[in-house]
């Protein structure tokens, strides 16, 4: 009896959020087909013109756009920001640095320096309850 393995297959939306692009900028093949496990690892290890090019250029989706500005999504939702920057946008507002943009980067900043200060009084705990063991 031989073994028939199914091909896992995902929607264009999910392939596009792995990739980390705006789906609607995809090409239309894409976007109107389904894509492979294989077909996805091809494209992340071999990305085809089309792919640099909206890494590079955008638009990019909120998730990305968040990160290249050192703000959460809802940072940019507050800022106002719904839709999708091109690379050019995203450099554009970091020169003008917007009262909200200075802000949300400022959260963001003590978000991170909170989750360091619990990841090592966690790490103290778990070394302090480790050395009582013995």
């Amino acid at each position: 009896m031989t073994s028939h393995q199914n091909t896992q297959t995902m929607k264009p939306a999910t392939a596009a959020k792995k990739l980390g692009v705006y789906l609607e900028a995809t090409p239309a093949e894409f976007q109107e087909g389904v894509v492979s496990r294989n077909e996805l690892s091809a494209l992340q290890a071999d990305p085809p013109e089309w792919l640099q090019e909206l890494r590079r250029n955008g638009p990019h989706p909120r998730p990305v756009v968040a990160a290249k500005l050192g703000v959460s999504i809802a940072g940019l939702a507050r800022g106002g920001v719904t839709e999708p920057l091109t690379t050019e946008q995203i450099e554009a507002l970091k020169q003008e640095s917007p009262e909200w943009l200075q802000k949300e980067r400022a959260t963001q900043a003590e978000v991170r320096k909170e989750a360091v200060r619990i990841k090592e009084k966690n790490a103290e705990r778990a070394e302090k309850a480790s050395g009582q063991e013995s």
